[in-house]
């Protein structure tokens, strides 16, 4: 499944299956990949029945995920977050839809989804907004992106354009 030389691994506690099924439900571009399951070689470690799935492969939008059962031993929080770049308010409408399904929605493009991880739902245009030339047109673009939770890209344009 991997071409790429890298790829994002996702620590769950015991829910890698569920979330792999859910973001491959979500993006029309994806893929379910290979599933391992726990022997009963390092139980001393990961304290998994044998034969519990151990990790879970997807692909996203081109992009290889792994999700990993490694127990409740760590959280995720908002220092990462996977970026969805969208061309269209429909795209925006549609991830943040979906997404913030038994999630909770952030400021500026950012949710959490139901399993805690992160992700900014972005208008590929904004980095024309954030490096116009014109500084006042790109602070006021950046103003009102601030006031938004879910972004609006006709807000975001009339605040470019001064309108």
């Amino acid at each position: 499944m991997h071409k790429q030389n890298m790829s994002i691994c996702l620590w769950f506690d015991n829910q890698a299956e569920e979330a792999a099924k859910f973001y491959t439900s979500i993006f029309k571009d994806s893929k379910p990949g290979a599933i391992t399951h726990f022997k009963k070689e390092g139980f001393e470690y990961h304290g998994k029945p044998e034969g519990s799935v151990m990790t879970v492969e997807f692909e996203l939008n081109g992009m290889a995920f792994l999700a990993l059962n490694g127990g409740p031993l760590f959280k995720f929080n908002e220092s990462m977050s996977v970026m969805v770049y969208c061309d269209t308010q429909e795209d925006v409408d549609y991830y943040w839809e979906k997404l913030t399904e038994e999630g909770t929605e952030s400021m500026c493009g950012w949710l959490k989804d139901k399993f805690g991880v992160s992700w900014q739902i972005i208008p590929r245009e904004m980095g024309e907004y954030y490096n116009a030339k014109d500084k006042e047109k790109s602070s006021r673009a950046v103003n009102a992106m601030f006031q938004m939770k879910k972004l609006d890209i006709n807000e975001i344009k009339k605040a470019f354009n001064g309108n």
